[in-house]
Formats: structure tokens, sequence, C-alpha cells
């Protein structure tokens, strides 16, 4: 058995190459929230992607979060669906922030196809966004909505209680909201870059 080298012996010595991730390009998936997208390594949300929305409790503003991105998309005339929404969205408010409503459709689905239902919109080709929010979505079942959002190049937001921050997740980004002591957006998760040590400031960063 060969002799235990520590690594760091290895880089000293450069007998190990060490290499730096490729960088990952902006997308073209803006959150609205300039701090955020500053924060991100995509820029915005990830493209053709689930990003999961962690939660301390409903209310809390994750719709907030996510409306100047459905009110760009509606505004061109592209998709979104949302399925199952635990409580009936104010039609009015919405269209005060700026979305089209003809162009959101909802999807009232039995909890136990909730899942189904909003993989098949994300697999479609024919949605831009789909929200949704499971109440009972395990790894596997998070992977096959990431893989329909890459199939159909549709942007997923998964809203979850924030409990599953202690699970694993293939979602490409992770998000966390806070109300206390200010509300803020706790960057969980973000593949091709560093998580930021701080929070986003939510309340101040009105778009």
């Amino acid at each position: 058995m060969g002799a235990v080298v520590a690594l760091t012996d290895l880089l000293d010595a450069r007998r190990v190459w060490r290499g730096d991730a490729a960088p990952i390009p902006a997308g073209d998936q803006p959150t609205g929230w300039p701090e955020l997208d500053a924060a991100l390594p995509t820029a915005g949300w990830p493209d053709a992607s689930v990003s999961e929305i962690l939660l301390p409790l409903d209310g809390v503003g994750e719709l907030r979060l996510v409306l100047p991105t459905l009110a760009r998309l509606t505004q061109g005339k592209r998709p979104v669906v949302v399925v199952s929404p635990p409580y009936v969205p104010c039609g009015m408010g919405w269209r005060q922030q700026g979305l089209a409503l003809g162009q959101v459709h909802f999807v009232r689905a039995p909890e136990s196809e909730v899942l189904w239902a909003a993989e098949q919109c994300l697999r479609s080709g024919s949605c831009a966004a789909v929200l949704v929010w499971p109440r009972h979505a395990d790894d596997r079942a998070m992977r096959r909505l990431q893989v329909a959002a890459a199939d159909g190049r549709a942007l997923g937001f998964v809203f979850r209680d924030r409990r599953h921050l202690a699970n694993a997740s293939p979602a490409p980004l992770r998000v966390e909201l806070t109300a206390y002591p200010d509300p803020a957006i706790w960057v969980r998760k973000c593949r091709g870059g560093n998580v930021p040590q701080r929070p986003v400031p939510f309340a101040d960063t009105a778009p």
C-alpha cells in the first residue's frame, strides 16, 4: 500500500492540477430584483430549470418575488401556468403588478396529481413558467420536475416549506425567504457559483 500523502503537499509540489469551473453564462431571465440578480451566477433565474423557493410560512412575499418575472413573460404573450395554488390569487392585484391575465392559466388538481400536472406543463414546451406548491415532493419528484423544465425550456417555481432545506435537492437554485428580523432572500444553493454569505434585502429593493 502506498504512503498517504496530504493533498496540500501534492498541490504545493504542483503534482495535482487544480482547475476552475467553467463560468456560467448569464441567462435571459432576470428576476426583476436587481440585488438578487447581482447575487446569482446567472444574473437571474436559471434558464429551463426549477427554482425552489423555501418559506417559513405562507404569505411572506413568495408571489411578490416572482411577479416581476411573470409580468415580463405574460406581457411578451408567453403563457404562465399556476398549478393548485393554496389560496385564491387576487387577479386585480396581479394586474396592477403588470401581469397580462389572459396569459395566466390555472390548473386545479387533486393533491395526488399536483406534481404530475406540473411536470406535464413544464415538459409541454408551451409554458414559459409553471408555479406549483407541492405538499409532498421527495428528491425523485424534484428531479422529475427539473428534467421536465429542461425538456420544455420552461421556468419552474416550486414553493415549499423551509423544513425541506435540510434535504438535498436537484434544483439548480434554492432560495429561502425570511421575515424576521427583516424580510430577506437567502440564496441557499446556486449552481455555478458560490452561495452568498449575506442575504439580499427583500423589503427595500422593490423593482
